[in-house]
């Protein structure tokens, strides 16, 4: 077996010829829609490649999937920023590198020694896991070996080194690529398979990783472009997409069928998204819970549904030229707009929940929701919770935060476990008696590619009655109006072949899962999460469909 390390700005990636075949990047989440102390500077896959590592300046660790947590430097005064991480062969601990050389080891990462506390003119750009160690990398090409690994001898031609990758020969020689900012790539005790040298690029290249063969390598700059050379596949990137945050490195998968690409904020770009089973995955997942069972009605695709025989009227009596919006995105009033939510564990501490108006209907509190939890804008305020450790969801309706809990007019509690619905007759958060989460747009589910659910839309009128998995009517005694519950699908036979990015993954999926009539609003608005990494000029394409584009599938009966 051979084992190659990829180092992107600092980031170590594992993988192995014969190793544990992935199909294509898988997203794992992100540090997009958190508030960082310090930027995102790189990220390492374990070695399954179930899981990764997000690394920012000041040491801090994030670990996802399958990475575990093992420590970090976030609460140490550094002497200098970490420039990078490396994983060990085992996936349980880590290395940080900072840009003086400093090491620090967690898990069981071995401390070898370091460069840490000597005068150096370049700073280390990189350190590498290979052999029983790693390697250092300055940003001159002076390479420096805490391995058994001999580094190779280096070459009188010298970069300004942005980022490195290594490579072990089966021999157990070892090598490395580098790559400096114009795309130029310097091989040393390796094949050189190419480079950029001479070409005008869009934006700087930040980072370079190589294939489990050593026959290839990828470099990516920093608006997410990627070039392959030798046995690399391009997969995909983030070139024509306007990012929020710079990327600053990538990490191929362990098969090398696949890649990730991270953003200073921690935005996670997953090419490709990864095979499909063979039926559309259904399990959804939020803070590491699953967001409702497979079978249940949001997880089921409905593109093979016949449509309901009232479509046509419910059409027409909303709008049939009328736009349809996206109800979400990254600025409006001078910030992000949606339904926001938040993610707790268990230490988050029950508070009293007061109900003001629709109380007999509510779940009683008290429930886990943080003081300053985010509230929704405009009048309907609501206020989303998940416990990620019992997985419970917890919804407010029209929430005041006031002394030590909340008021509120309605609330309602989910177990994400169960399909149990509310009582018959009853109400939730929300006007039609269903959770408000499973049916958000959220950018991590977007960037990763697919929307693997049925989303949450709004209209200005609707009847007197209730489609399960509803519980709740809002309406009035007008049949030609569309009833809660009902499930809007974009017609099959919308041509999609003319929009992209963003707005492309909502409108497949409201073509495979459609969308849930859930409250009284305006007629063809879609429900999503706030997020400043939306571009808001991508969405607009979703305002080019109509309501004649959409069509109500049959369901079920109307109950009243």
């Amino acid at each position: 077996m051979r084992w190659v390390r990829a180092l992107v700005l600092g980031v170590a990636v594992l993988a192995a010829t014969g190793g544990v075949a992935g199909a294509g990047a898988d997203f794992h989440g992100s540090t997009g829609a958190i508030t960082l102390n310090q930027p995102i500077v790189g990220m390492a896959a374990t070695p399954t490649g179930d899981g990764y590592w997000l690394v920012a300046s000041d040491g801090g660790i994030f670990a996802f999937g399958d990475a575990e947590f093992f420590g970090s430097t976030g609460a140490i005064a550094l002497n200098q920023p970490i420039v990078g991480m490396a994983a060990t062969p085992t996936g349980d601990g880590y290395w940080l590198v900072a840009s003086d050389g400093g090491i620090f080891a967690f898990g069981d990462a071995e401390f070898r020694g370091s460069i840490g506390g000597t005068e150096r003119p370049w700073p280390v750009v990189a350190i590498g896991a290979i052999g029983d160690g790693y390697w250092l990398i300055d940003a001159r090409t002076n390479l420096f070996g805490f391995s058994d690994v001999p580094t190779p001898p280096r070459t009188a031609e010298v970069l300004d080194v942005v980022a490195v990758a290594a490579d072990v020969h089966p021999d157990g020689e070892g090598g490395m690529w580098a790559v400096q900012a114009d795309g130029q790539v310097l091989a040393v005790g390796v094949e050189h398979h190419g480079d950029l040298a001479g070409q005008v690029l869009n934006q700087p290249i930040v980072g370079i990783a190589g294939t489990p063969t050593g026959d290839g390598y990828w470099l990516v700059a920093s608006d997410g472009g990627i070039f392959a050379f030798g046995d690399a596949e391009f997969f995909g990137s983030t070139g024509a997409i306007a990012l929020n945050q710079p990327i600053v490195g990538m990490a191929p998968t362990n098969s090398s069928d696949g890649y990730w690409l991270v953003a200073s904020d921690g935005g996670i770009f997953a090419f490709p998204t990864g095979t499909p089973d063979p039926t559309p995955r259904s399990r959804p997942q939020l803070g590491g819970c699953d967001v409702l069972p497979a079978d249940n009605p949001w997880n089921q695709p409905i593109d093979d549904l016949p449509a309901h025989p009232d479509s046509d009227a419910w059409i027409a009596r909303a709008g049939a030229d009328r736009n349809a919006h996206p109800d979400f995105g990254a600025n409006w009033n001078g910030g992000p707009f949606g339904i926001p939510f938040v993610v707790v564990d268990d230490t988050q501490p029950d508070v009293p929940i007061t109900f003001t108006a629709y109380g007999s209907e509510s779940d009683p509190g008290p429930y886990p929701v943080p003081l300053d939890a985010p509230v929704e804008g405009g009048s309907d305020r609501h206020v989303l919770v998940l416990e990620s450790t019992t997985c419970t969801l917890y919804e407010l309706f029209a929430a005041e935060q006031v002394g030590a809990g909340w008021e509120a007019q309605s609330g309602a509690v989910f177990d994400l476990g169960t399909n149990e619905l509310r009582p018959l007759g009853w109400t939730s958060a929300d006007a039609a008696g269903l959770p408000i989460l499973p049916g958000l747009v959220r950018y991590d589910e977007v960037a990763a590619g697919s929307i693997d659910h049925a989303l949450r839309v709004t209209f200005a009128c609707t009847q007197r009655g209730y489609v399960l998995p509803a519980t709740h009517q809002a309406g009035v005694d007008d049949p030609s109006c569309p009833p809660m519950g009902a499930r809007l699908r974009l017609r099959t036979d919308i041509d999609l072949s003319g929009y992209s990015g963003q707005s492309l993954v909502v409108m497949e999926a409201l073509r495979t899962y459609g969308a849930f009539v859930a409250d009284n609003g305006s007629s063809f608005y879609f429900s999503g999460a706030p997020d400043v990494r939306w571009s808001d000029q991508d969405l607009n394409q979703i305002k080019t469909l109509v309501g004649s584009d959409f069509e109500f599938v049959d369901t079920g009966p109307i109950r009243r």
